[in-house]
């Protein structure tokens, strides 16, 4: 049996000593503050990113390089081994058909190797919880294809619920408009989005209060639950730099679910860049999205 790679973009938002010693490799987003770009090395911690949100500083995002993908996975070529990548939403960014696209070409190049490409239609940890469980399967011994069907058969039961506190920078990243932010923000408005079956994000409810949001979140996830209300893997809690919003949202889904396997990470600026500060998110296996 060949042996074979796991690899995956900077914005899976898994942690960095996770990455490091199950040998994952990370294909990076790039990221502006001011039109200075950073990934690939040079880097702001999360807190500092958010820092330079609040700010009102410039910020942007940019999709992986084809070249940097090309130099990573051609060098496992030539070790011999073959590589599934577990990818970022193809509705939210390139990064997917950047991958895709190279792997085609080097399949090409070097006829031994294979490379599969599973889109898991979702963000952050909904793509970093199918990471996890691709590294389970691998020590297990699956091989490649297994591995990949194992992973593409959760994609649709992955949930994802987000909330943010700003509606502003929603409004910034152009996925809503300007008078539904200044009106939204007069009257205390926090909407809850989810990502579809599409990968895409769409609206789901709206509370006022913060402390209401974050309760409805846990509530919705009654509605997602069905026959995986036992068969959980990690329950990923990610947040825009307010961590003590992620603690409160994962004593509600204790006490009312009984689940204590957890996962709290910053969502890095790939993704926050888009959501702003504030922001807290619940991905959980469910029905349907």
């Amino acid at each position: 049996m060949r042996e074979f790679v796991i690899s995956t973009e900077s914005n899976c938002d898994l942690p960095e000593d996770y990455i490091k010693e199950n040998r994952i490799c990370v294909i990076p987003h790039y990221y502006t503050v001011d039109e200075e770009v950073f990934g690939d090395g040079k880097e702001l911690t999360c807190k500092e990113f958010y820092d330079e949100m609040r700010n009102l500083k410039k910020v942007g995002t940019m999709a992986s390089n084809p070249a940097v993908i090309e130099e990573k996975f051609s060098a496992y070529a030539k070790e011999g081994k073959d590589i599934l990548h577990i990818s970022f939403s193809s509705a939210l960014s390139g990064g997917c058909g950047n991958v895709q696209m190279v792997s085609k070409q080097l399949m090409e190049d070097f006829s031994d190797t294979t490379i599969l490409v599973v889109d898991t239609l979702a963000a952050s940890l909904g793509e970093g919880i199918l990471i996890m469980k691709a590294v389970q399967l691998k020590k297990e011994g699956k091989n490649l294809a297994e591995t990949a069907k194992a992973i593409e058969e959760l994609v649709p039961h992955i949930c994802t619920l987000f909330t943010v506190d700003d509606l502003n920078y929603l409004y910034r990243g152009g996925r809503l408009s300007k008078t539904s932010a200044v009106v939204g923000t007069l009257v205390n408005i926090k909407p809850i989005l989810r990502v579809n079956e599409e990968g895409k994000l769409v609206a789901l409810s709206k509370t006022r209060g913060r402390n209401k949001s974050l309760q409805t979140m846990a509530n919705l996830m009654e509605e997602y639950l069905g026959e995986f209300r036992n068969k959980q893997l990690t329950i990923g809690l990610i947040h825009g730099d307010c961590e003590e919003d992620a603690l409160y949202l994962k004593k509600i889904i204790e006490e009312k679910y009984g689940y204590n396997d957890f996962l709290i990470q910053p969502i890095g600026p790939s993704i926050g860049a888009h959501s702003g500060p504030g922001t807290v998110g619940l991905i959980f296996l469910g029905e349907h999205r």
